[in-house]
């Protein structure tokens, strides 16, 4: 089993910047890829952007490129989401999730374990 605790919401204007934090614990001697999804209200959730489990294969949805940055922290079993140039559309509840294998892509359905979600509200 993982645990996964989200943290570094919050309320932030138009072209500002959050850090979003997940840590795991639990079975963290396996080797997992990471990922960060967001569902808005009345919204599907939806794919953010994944990480290779030693970091070097990063992969992002369309909308984010260039804005937010996967990074992962193997020591402190830590994994990030730097988002800049935040939009109101970014405004959501952000989940991060760990796939039991080396690379994970934008399918919810290949990730096992999920964090309970930080809100992330952009105002205009």
């Amino acid at each position: 089993q993982v645990q996964l605790v989200e943290s570094g919401g919050g309320l932030v204007q138009a072209g500002g910047s959050l850090r979003l934090s997940c840590a795991a614990t639990g079975r963290t001697s396996s080797s997992y890829a990471m990922g960060w999804f967001r569902q808005a209200p009345g919204k599907e959730r939806e794919f953010v952007a994944a990480i290779s489990w030693r970091g070097e294969s990063t992969y992002y949805r369309n909308s984010v490129k260039g804005r937010f940055t996967i990074s992962r922290d193997n020591t402190k079993n830590t994994v990030y989401l730097q988002m800049n140039s935040l939009k109101p559309e970014d405004t959501a509840v952000y989940y991060c999730a760990a796939a039991l294998t080396y690379y994970s892509g934008s399918n919810a359905d290949d990730y096992s374990y999920w964090g309970q979600g930080t809100q992330v509200t952009v105002s205009s």
